[in-house]
């Protein structure tokens, strides 16, 4: 679970068209460093086609497929996790890329822990089930890394 970097408001753009600030744009390829020091590759980003976690994911994993799902932005734990079931099972390393509060809530919900979730920030979820098996309380917390602590 990745959420966006920080983003600016800007008058006069929808929330939709914010983009990342400056240091949103720094602390997306740190996100994608600190995944990629720990060893892993996504397969796929799953990514709200909002402005900023395209490019948020644009950053963090630039040589990584991306597919950008309209249903992330705005949505609720139960729907995230069910566009997270329609994943292809031939993916082993799942990155979905949205928004507060939903990303958040499903990270505590597949693998529990008490902890934020700021712009830019990410948690590794490990998981023994198939995506379209995957259930809320099957997953288990690996890590989770903030730019603030970093």
């Amino acid at each position: 679970m990745l959420r966006h970097a920080k983003a600016a408001h800007v008058p006069g753009l929808s929330d939709r068209e914010r983009p990342l600030t400056e240091r949103g744009e720094r602390d997306a390829g740190r996100a994608g460093d600190g995944v990629r020091a720990m060893g892993l590759v996504p397969d796929l980003v799953l990514c709200s086609p909002a402005v900023r976690t395209r490019r948020t994911a644009e950053l963090a994993f630039p040589d990584v497929e991306v597919s950008y799902e309209r249903d992330i932005y705005e949505a609720y734990p139960d729907e995230l996790l069910e566009l997270v079931r329609r994943t292809d099972p031939e993916v082993g390393t799942l990155v979905l890329c949205g928004h507060n509060p939903g990303v958040h809530e499903l990270a505590l919900g597949l693998a529990g822990g008490e902890y934020g979730f700021r712009p830019g920030s990410f948690a590794v979820i490990r998981t023994q089930s198939s995506w379209v098996d995957l259930s809320p309380g099957e997953g288990h917390l690996v890590t989770r890394w903030d730019p603030k602590e970093h």
